[in-house]
């Protein structure tokens, strides 16, 4: 077996080892009769608001895309960029990061737009959310009434590495765009020195990153994104907020919309690692931060995790299959043919 298939194998797996480590560490001392009585009694109600505000947050992640697009096409069908992005989340769900591959081809497919500036517009829109969620977890450390820092030994590192890395990123993209002749194509010949199909590769990520950034602009595009980023993290911090009153942790006592938030800010962490959907690290996460940092038992927290997970993960894979197939018969309407998880991947010419 050569090295490169070891390489493949071991990366393919790893998101699996990940989530099997988080899944023991997570449920190890969780009674798994405690867990299912809280899941049998389960807020029906609450339930449904909770799946419709999940849904209603993708639609705003769907609707801020098409800002960040607007520059290049005005007129992209939300509904499509819905469609690629809950694609892209159900692929994540078997095979992490992939989704992001697919979600850029898909998109360019269906409105006819460059894959390459696609794939720059999500890692854009990447950088924007950690930025967003840096910032969120800033404000859950604030409104906390104890030290969280001292509570979740890893988060405060985590915010300043993080901070340094977007900080960083946000420079490149920003010589990238302006200076694109003597930044990115002097770092390309100077790698190239050194390894030709490492320097091809840099130059194509350096190309797609310019694409990507270079899709957002005007003042309209740029205020109408960081409105939506704002009002995303707030329809999240809600939806964790219904999902308390799902699990019916309002009985035991009082739950607020600042638990909400803190809750939702760290648990995002879990999504970040790559396990399959965030399988194994939500969960992990989730449990500690519902019994060690607000007293709730370790069976409230596995419940919780394992009902908003799984809405999620069920949710994440029929809206691809639906997308797909709606996509497909407006498609076939207009005259032009199907896409499927292998013809996104024709080459065709690339176009903007």
């Amino acid at each position: 077996m050569t090295s490169d298939k070891i390489k493949k194998i071991t990366g393919y797996l790893l998101p699996f080892f990940l989530m099997g480590i988080f899944l023991y560490f997570g449920f190890k001392d969780v009674n798994p009769g405690e867990v299912f009585e809280i899941l049998q009694n389960s807020s029906i109600m609450y339930l449904g608001f909770f799946v419709v505000v999940f849904m209603l947050s993708h639609y705003l992640r769907a609707l801020r895309w098409k800002y960040i697009l607007g520059s290049i096409k005005e007129d992209a069908s939300v509904w499509r960029l819905w469609g690629a992005l809950m694609v892209g989340y159900g692929v994540n769900c078997v095979v992490p990061r992939l989704g992001e591959v697919y979600r850029a081809l898909f998109i360019g497919k269906w409105e006819n737009l460059s894959r390459s500036s696609m794939l720059g517009t999500i890692v854009v829109e990447r950088i924007i959310d950690i930025f967003v969620l840096l910032l969120s977890v800033i404000i859950s450390v604030i409104i906390y009434s104890g030290d969280l820092y001292q509570h979740i030994s890893w988060l405060k590192s985590t915010v300043y590495v993080g901070m340094i890395a977007v900080i960083a990123l946000m420079v490149v993209l920003y010589l990238t765009v302006r200076l694109k002749e003597k930044f990115y194509k002097g770092i390309v010949k100077f790698v190239g020195r050194f390894s030709e199909s490492f320097a091809k590769k840099l130059g194509y990520s350096f190309s797609m990153l310019a694409d990507g950034f270079s899709t957002l602009k005007g003042t309209k595009n740029y205020i109408y994104t960081i409105a939506l980023s704002i009002i995303i993290m707030l329809v999240y911090a809600f939806n964790s907020y219904l999902g308390f009153h799902v699990v019916n942790m309002n009985e035991i006592k009082e739950v607020t919309f600042s638990m909400a938030w803190i809750l939702m800010t760290i648990s995002a962490f879990g999504i970040v690692i790559p396990t399959p959907g965030g399988t194994g690290s939500y969960h992990a996460i989730s449990i500690f931060v519902i019994s060690q940092i607000f007293g709730f038992s370790a069976e409230t927290g596995a419940a919780y995790a394992i009902l908003t997970h799984l809405i999620s993960y069920i949710l994440f894979i029929l809206t691809t299959v639906l997308s797909i197939y709606l996509t497909n018969r407006s498609l076939q309407k207009q005259g032009k043919e199907k896409e499927n998880f292998l013809s996104v991947f024709k080459l065709e010419r690339e176009k903007l």
